[in-house]
């Protein structure tokens, strides 16, 4: 879990985590923040209440899944909750494709839209799961990595660092969940929100070109 002592970073910082400055970067690396109109925004609301949010906006696109929507109340240091167990995850990476270490790169992306009424934050770990492995794992070409990896990497004093991402109404994120450590938050928002998830392949800039 984040320990909650949470710090500005500095311009420089901010810049440096630009596009700009990350001309080569491969869209299986990169997270993208979006902003939807107004107008979409309403038809994810409107798809939401009659349960048919699944095909919105990408209705007959057999290459891209609705992974569905979750409700997140106000307040919560992470938002991942795991029914079975009955507690939240907390940092963790996607598996919906489960590749392994070599061919990792090639998961799909993962869109995430915050319908509201609150806003929420995206939370990224400072250390993609390929280095967790290589810090842990001898014979990390043959792992399938893990939350679990991230648990033993901390365990094993190795620092974690997560950036926070406020996300209001209407705006979202495309991010690489298999292999950016991740989670949701609503610490200190007094309002619960809704996100919509869906998984594709998208290069960057093609997800907000289809919104």
């Amino acid at each position: 879990m984040p320990q909650g002592n949470w710090t500005p970073i500095s311009e420089t910082q901010a810049a440096l985590l630009g596009l700009s400055h990350s001309a080569s970067a491969r869209a299986a690396e990169t997270v993208e923040i979006v902003t939807t109109p107004e107008s979409y925004r309403g038809d994810v609301q409107r798809g939401l209440g009659r349960g048919d949010i699944g095909r919105l906006p990408f209705a007959g696109d057999s290459s891209i899944e609705f992974c569905g929507f979750a409700r997140s109340d106000a307040n919560i240091l992470t938002t991942t909750f795991n029914p079975a167990g009955g507690r939240y995850i907390g940092i963790h990476l996607d598996n919906w494709d489960r590749l392994p270490y070599r061919n990792r790169l090639q998961s799909r992306r993962r869109p995430c839209i915050n319908v509201g009424p609150g806003a929420r934050y995206l939370l990224l770990g400072s250390v993609d799961a390929l280095a967790i492995c290589r810090a842990l794992h001898a014979n990390y070409r043959e792992r399938h990595p893990h939350t679990e990896d991230i648990r033993s990497y901390v365990s094993a004093g190795h620092r974690l660092r997560c950036l926070r991402i406020l996300l209001k109404p209407g705006e979202g994120y495309v991010a690489p969940t298999e292999l950016v450590p991740h989670d949701g938050s609503t610490a200190g928002l007094a309002e619960p929100s809704v996100a919509a998830f869906w998984l594709g392949h998208w290069d960057v800039g093609d997800f907000r070109s289809l919104l």
